[in-house]
């Protein structure tokens, strides 16, 4: 098959297009021809070498989280699929034309569903969903604030914590506050605008995409007894707070997290914006315009 291949850790233009074994399908796991992936943060952040203290790269090596496609194959003791179903999963080694996938972490793509954009979904969708289902806990009636909220997690934490009953607060930049209009928040605010941040009412949960000041900032926002949940990390003074419960997410595969968000952007409850759609073979390109930021989802097409 082909692939987008890693020899050493680097800029964009480490990423080569070329052949690379098949993979097999072991016991419970599925061949998928993938349709499209989608670059990710980590993924840059693989490919250069920051994360390697973490999630490093065998050499030479194939990166990639999101995937969608159709089985190919079945391995032995899958149940549930059939060769030729649509599925999305988040997955390993996905920048190429053959993925292995576990069938426990695999998903059925909801009818009305395109196969391609189904490669967005994944990784942002189910993080988004944790931040509040495992990081804030919200439930209906409590006000949380989403920080970050146009972002494909920010989005996705958004419509889950509504989808609970929530009262939600999308924060956002100035800049960014006309496309935050449609997310289906019940206020909308500029986290860059002193004066409105200054007014926030206390809040029972802040769910965290950005990070640094703004984290910061928020974490005096809450209540006594408050959840503050960041897929960054504990914010600088978190020390500070010692009544407020910091929560890390990390994300990890989810198939009933995913389906439920699938569906949801199927009935057109939610939208993760395509920036994008890039052929495998300009992963590096792809990957060179999402480390410059402020973009929706790029995808790659195998």
């Amino acid at each position: 098959m082909k692939a987008v291949v890693i020899h050493q850790y680097g800029g964009p233009e480490v990423l080569k297009f070329e052949e690379y074994p098949d993979p097999v399908a072991g016991a419970g796991e599925v061949l998928v021809r993938v349709a499209a992936t989608s670059i990710n943060p980590i993924d840059n952040m693989r490919r250069s070498g920051r994360a390697k203290d973490f999630f490093p790269v065998q050499f030479p090596g194939v990166i990639g989280m999101d995937l969608a496609g159709t089985v190919l194959k079945l391995g032995p003791g899958v149940e549930g699929f059939s060769v030729g179903d649509r599925v999305c999963a988040t997955a390993d080694q996905t920048y190429a034309e053959l993925c292995v996938v576990k069938a426990a972490n695999l998903v059925k793509i909801p009818d009305g569903l395109d196969v391609v954009e189904a490669a967005a979904l994944p990784l942002v969708t189910t993080t988004g969903n944790k931040l509040i289902v495992e990081g804030t806990g919200t439930k209906a009636g409590q006000t949380v604030l989403v920080a970050g909220a146009v972002g494909g997690v920010g989005r996705s934490a958004v419509f889950t914590a509504k989808d609970r009953g929530a009262i939600v607060i999308a924060a956002v930049l100035n800049r960014q506050l006309q496309a935050a209009e449609s997310l289906g928040a019940d206020r909308v605010i500029a986290t860059d605008d002193d004066h409105a941040m200054a007014n926030l009412p206390a809040l029972d949960a802040v769910a965290d995409a950005v990070g640094g000041k703004t984290a910061e900032y928020l974490l005096g926002k809450l209540k006594q007894g408050g959840v503050f949940a960041s897929v960054l990390g504990a914010p600088g003074n978190a020390k500070d707070y010692p009544s407020v419960r910091v929560v890390a997410i990390f994300s990890k595969p989810d198939a009933s997290a995913l389906l439920y968000m699938a569906e949801a952007v199927s009935d057109g409850k939610l939208v993760i914006p395509i920036d994008r759609r890039l052929p495998l073979k300009q992963a590096g390109d792809g990957q060179a315009a999402v480390q410059n930021g402020g973009i929706g989802k790029v995808l790659l097409l195998a």
